[in-house]
């Protein structure tokens, strides 16, 4: 079990935690790569090196200068799940700057948009995205350190401090328009997510072994899996790639007893016949980031005897604010209820509340989806507000909370008459992969640049392991004789992989409406029952 949530929300820095960790325990192990071993007190000093480095770096980068709007420099990683990660992601939080997590398979397309929006001064990455920069340095002014290897460095511990509204971490999301673009979120907003989550029965403590196998460039295993380690002091195994049989290997060779996954994990696991000998050891399966089947929920369930844990959230939001942890018995398909500290409406379109904190208004109704058939509440989009929320977008704060405090989620759920939340569908276009963002305009504008396209259109559709899939709908030019390889092949070379298309059709026209856009819901039938 976890601390009391008051011992920590005196911190305001989740490198704070480092350090407390390796006070209460510098011989503990702290992370587990490989045949690496490293202990809290060896990773509190190799964070305190990295913060030497990386300030060192920023300031002879014009710090001040590529400042915005009163932010700290930033600091780009795009590194897989090592220790290195951990170090950079700390030693920037300890130095005063903001990291910005990247996906170390990023295109120099994908990759040009994050680091100059960002105006990132210091890059961290592995070789292959060094290389991919270097095609682009030209494009990215603001950058001025590109470091394969981390720049640690001796002398005295940076002596700058950090205020819990100081922007800590900008993770680039897809919305449901637009570029990707940067959710702004702050030390606050990260450590209160913790305080939050550990007023939940039986969640990560410091005696646990977690497994750390989402990336942790995305929110979920940044802050729900790495974030949690350090709060809680607990031990963290970093996975880079997965591999089903080689995770539930590593998850009984090291005696993990808490695992922080994702549907498509759980998915592969689900039909290992050594996977009941491999979860001995775990008392606390959850899965985040994505809608977990319910075939596979109970595949698991019976191969395990353990039930897996759903949460829900965003990256907006630092990122739980569901879970069924808090449910009184076990419902498939559900997110649970709201975590402590979080307030939660379901709202319909015209701005009336149908539920909120366990209570139905009886005389609400969403006419835009009367239609729909649930058990319990007339689905509404989710509505929250708590001190895990993000401090709006990149670099102005824009579309963040209200003057109240409540941010809309653009997500759609109804709740039964036991407070328990069930998501319906998006009101926007967003696609989800694996639990990663896929936004539809951007492949959309990729596809459309490649030679013999005239127009595309692309939505989700269902896929048994990921969840959703992207597929495409293409219009050729005309004389136009593109094949599926050809333009496939197009969108490697420009976007990353769960961002490709796996499904292409070609067809001679798209529907539109009046005013001219691509009528999408006809075309959504269609994908949902490939």
């Amino acid at each position: 079990m976890s601390e009391p949530a008051a011992v920590h929300e005196t911190a305001c820095n989740l490198a704070d935690y480092v350090r407390r960790a390796a006070r209460a325990g510098a011989d503990r192990p702290a992370l587990v790569w490989r045949d690496e071993t490293v202990s809290w007190g060896q990773l509190d000093a190799r964070v305190d090196a990295a913060a030497r480095g990386l300030g060192a770096l920023a300031e002879a980068g014009a710090r001040a200068a590529l400042a915005t709007a009163g932010h700290p420099a930033r600091v780009a990683i795009a590194l897989g799940n090592t220790p290195d990660f951990a170090v950079a992601f700390f030693g920037a939080l300890r130095a005063g700057l903001a990291a910005v997590p990247v996906n170390p398979e990023y295109t120099a397309h994908e990759l040009r948009h994050v680091l100059a929006d960002s105006a990132a001064t210091v890059l961290i990455c592995s070789e292959r995205v060094r290389d991919t920069v270097d095609g682009i340095r030209g494009e990215l002014p603001a950058l001025s350190a590109v470091q394969v290897h981390l720049p640690e460095s001796g002398g005295p511990p940076p002596a700058r401090e950090t205020r819990g509204d100081d922007l800590a971490v900008l993770l680039y999301t897809s919305g449901t328009a637009g570029s990707p673009k940067g959710a702004m979120l702050s030390h606050r907003a990260l450590i209160a997510n913790h305080v939050q989550v550990a007023r939940v029965p039986s969640v990560v403590g410091p005696d646990d072994v977690v497994l750390l196998a989402v990336p942790l460039f995305h929110a979920y295993g940044l802050n729900s899996g790495l974030g949690a380690v350090a709060f809680h002091g607990a031990c963290g195994v970093l996975v880079e790639r997965f591999d089903p049989a080689a995770t539930l290997e590593t998850i009984a060779r090291h005696s993990v007893s808490a695992v922080v996954g994702v549907p498509s994990m759980y998915v592969g696991w689900a039909g290992r016949p050594e996977l009941d000998h491999a979860f001995g050891s775990v008392r606390l399966a959850v899965c985040g980031a994505a809608p977990l089947e319910p075939a596979t929920a109970t595949r698991i369930g019976d191969a395990t005897g353990r039930q897996v844990f759903v949460g829900y959230g965003l990256t907006e939001t630092a990122p739980v604010l569901t879970s069924t942890l808090l449910s009184s018995a076990a419902k498939l398909g559900s997110i649970g209820q709201p975590i402590p500290g979080v307030e939660l409406r379901l709202v319909a379109a015209d701005g009336g509340d149908i539920w909120r904190d366990g209570t139905v208004d009886p005389d609400a109704e969403d006419e835009l989806f009367v239609e729909l058939d649930s058990p319990g509440t007339d689905p509404g989009e989710i509505v929250v507000r708590g001190a895990n929320l993000f401090s709006g977008y990149w670099p102005d704060g824009r579309d963040g909370p209200n003057p109240d405090g409540w941010w809309a989620t653009g997500d759609v759920a109804y709740a039964d008459a036991d407070g328990d939340l069930f998501l319906v569908d998006r009101l926007g276009e967003l696609i989800l992969v694996s639990g990663f963002n896929v936004y539809p305009h951007e492949v959309e504008l990729v596809i459309e640049a490649c030679p013999g396209v005239a127009e595309a259109a692309v939505l989700g559709a269902p896929h048994p392991q990921t969840g959703q899939t992207v597929k495409a709908y293409v219009v050729r030019e005309p004389g136009s004789e593109l094949t599926v390889a050809e333009l496939r092949r197009h969108c490697e070379r420009n976007l990353a992989r769960f961002k490709c298309p796996t499904a292409v059709e070609f067809v001679p026209s798209l529907p539109h409406s009046a005013t001219g856009k691509v009528r999408k819901t006809l075309l959504r039938s269609e994908a949902v029952h490939d």
